[in-house]
């Protein structure tokens, strides 16, 4: 099993996944613990907020990713792509896999009370806050 982790910073799990241009991953096997396989690092048009959703794109490859944080809109984007997204409150990623093949993690729309279907759902224009992060 492929798992991408939303971490802007390559060190914690970040939110904001529709945005989201870095991901660690790691590879699951039954019956060993959890490795990291790869980073990506994708150019700014490859966030799926702005993608074209027609193109192949690196996540498509993940059987699931989990985030701090996401979008109904993004949810739906991934899981037409056979992606399964989770959230969690967890901030090192390790743990973060750990807690999803352990079954403790919820679903990407848990504590987010409003809309995300422009993928972002936050108006910071008019300094709306955000708390997806559970």
């Amino acid at each position: 099993m492929r798992i991408a982790i939303t971490s802007q910073n390559f060190r914690t799990v970040t939110g904001h996944a529709g945005r989201a241009r870095r991901f660690i991953v790691f590879e699951a096997d039954a019956g060993s613990s959890p490795r990291e396989i790869e980073r990506l690092d994708l150019d700014a048009d490859m966030a799926i907020h702005g993608f074209d959703h027609r193109a192949r794109h690196p996540l498509d490859n993940m059987n699931v990713l989990i985030t701090g944080g996401a979008g109904e809109g993004f949810v739906r984007h991934l899981a037409a792509r056979g992606v399964r997204v989770v959230a969690t409150a967890e901030s090192d990623p390790r743990l973060a896999v750990d807690a999803f093949l352990a079954g403790r993690v919820t679903s990407a729309s848990d504590g987010c009370k409003h809309d995300h279907s422009d993928l972002d759902g936050h108006d910071e224009a008019a300094g709306q806050a955000c708390d997806c992060h559970g």
